[in-house]
C-alpha cells in the first residue's frame, strides 16, 4: 500500500471496511494468505460486528445531508457514522455539549433538547440499518 497524501482526512469504518473487501480481506484468515496483511483481516473481521458491516455510500451521504440542520462537527458526523447511537444516552456521550447544541434550532430559536435528541435519532434511525446482533444477543 502506498500513501498518496498523508493525513488527507480521516475515514469512517465503512470506508476502511470497503476498501479492505477490495483488497480481498476474508474472515478466514488462510482465505487472507497473500492477499492481504494478516492485522488487515483482523481490522475486517472486527469491522464486520460494527454498523459499518451494513452501511452504504448512499446511506452515508443522506444521513450528512439530513443533518445539516443540527451543526454537527466533521467529528461527530464520523462517530455517529462508525457507532450509530440508538438511544439518548448513546447521543449524549457521544457529542459533545448535545443538550446545549440540541437546545436551539437552526435558526438560533429555542427548541426543546429532548425532542431535537429524538428527531436526530429519528434520522439516524431511518438513515442507517441497525447494526448487527452483538454475540450474547443472538444466543437469546
Amino acid at each position: 500500500m502506498k500513501i498518496e497524501k498523508a493525513n488527507a482526512g480521516f475515514l469512517t469504518n465503512f470506508e476502511v471496511l470497503d476498501f479492505l473487501r477490495s483488497r480481498g480481506a476474508k474472515t478466514d484468515p488462510m482465505g487472507c494468505l497473500g492477499a492481504v496483511a494478516a492485522s488487515e483481516c483482523k481490522v475486517y473481521e472486527y469491522l464486520l460486528k460494527t454498523p459499518a458491516c451494513n452501511q452504504t455510500r448512499e446511506s452515508i451521504n443522506e444521513f450528512v445531508t439530513r443533518c445539516e440542520s443540527f451543526k454537527l462537527t466533521n467529528a461527530d458526523k464520523l462517530n455517529v457514522i462508525n457507532w450509530r447511537p440508538s438511544s439518548a444516552a448513546d447521543a449524549y456521550a457521544m457529542l459533545e455539549e448535545c443538550g446545549k447544541r440540541f437546545s436551539k434550532d437552526e435558526r438560533g430559536e429555542a427548541r426543546d433538547e429532548d425532542e431535537r435528541v429524538e428527531e436526530f435519532l429519528e434520522i439516524v434511525k431511518e438513515v442507517f440499518p441497525p447494526p448487527p446482533p452483538k454475540p450474547e444477543e443472538m444466543t437469546e
